[in-house]
């Protein structure tokens, strides 16, 4: 079985400098803002975003698929057949909300996604998740458990390669519309985090090239922290 933070010397990358990629969460803002740097990224040829609703989005290498509900995708969908990526940016707060909620909204709608992907062993999957995910699911935040059981799962799926991104704060891409208020400030103040705090912020830009770079290249471990996007973009 993998285990997350270490390396798969038995996966390869995908190695495609044309990646076509499926995306989900495009209206939300870690979804958007990935969405618009891959579109403006030549190592991207096609994007398949999977979504609720439209993202509101034109352009040549972006398609959409509308699904209302996740969990009523079935397994082997045809229509997610031949990608060599997914970027699972879908997600929720799990502020204020109920356990059971959350549960279902996180891990029952990410694994139900993975399973609707099918066995594809060119795939990579990259998974947002959040800094402080548990992965011994014992620790006393609930949410961070059950990203933790999230990330567990998916590792033991027929993917090429597994990645959990544990992001930070993020500096959102130009022509973003979904984004949360106070993240209106850090354009202004990422020269003093970048200071002060460098593996804490980083860039839709840094972040959307990590993915790639990971999916493409392959990485020396499958957690993903901001150091490594970073490093990544050197």
């Amino acid at each position: 079985m993998k285990k997350w933070g270490l390396t798969w010397a038995s996966k390869q990358p995908t190695k495609n400098l044309q990646m076509k990629i499926i995306l989900t969460g495009a209206t939300g803002m870690i979804g958007e803002g990935i969405l618009i740097e891959c579109l403006n990224d030549p190592r991207v040829s096609e994007i398949l975003s999977v979504s609720r609703k439209p993202s509101g989005k034109s352009h040549p290498k972006l398609s959409e698929y509308i699904v209302p509900e996740f969990l009523d995708l079935l397994e082997n969908d045809s229509k997610l057949l031949g990608f060599d990526a997914c970027f699972f940016c879908a997600g929720v707060s799990s502020v204020g909300m109920d356990k059971a909620l959350y549960e279902k909204l996180t891990y029952d709608t990410t694994i139900a996604f993975a399973k609707a992907i099918g066995n594809q062993p060119q795939l990579s999957f990259v998974y947002v998740s959040g800094s402080g995910t548990d992965r011994t699911e014992k620790g006393r935040l609930h949410w961070a458990r059950v990203k933790g059981k999230v990330e567990n799962d998916l590792s033991k799926m027929a993917f090429n390669q597994t990645f959990g991104f544990r992001i930070g704060m993020m500096i959102p891409a130009v022509g973003q519309q979904h984004v949360l208020k106070y993240y209106n400030y850090l354009g202004w103040m990422s020269p003093f985090f970048k200071l002060v705090f460098p593996n804490v912020i980083s860039t839709m830009r840094q972040v959307a090239n990590a993915m790639i770079r990971v999916c493409s290249e392959g990485y020396e471990r499958d957690v993903i922290f901001v150091k490594d996007i970073r490093k990544l973009d050197k």
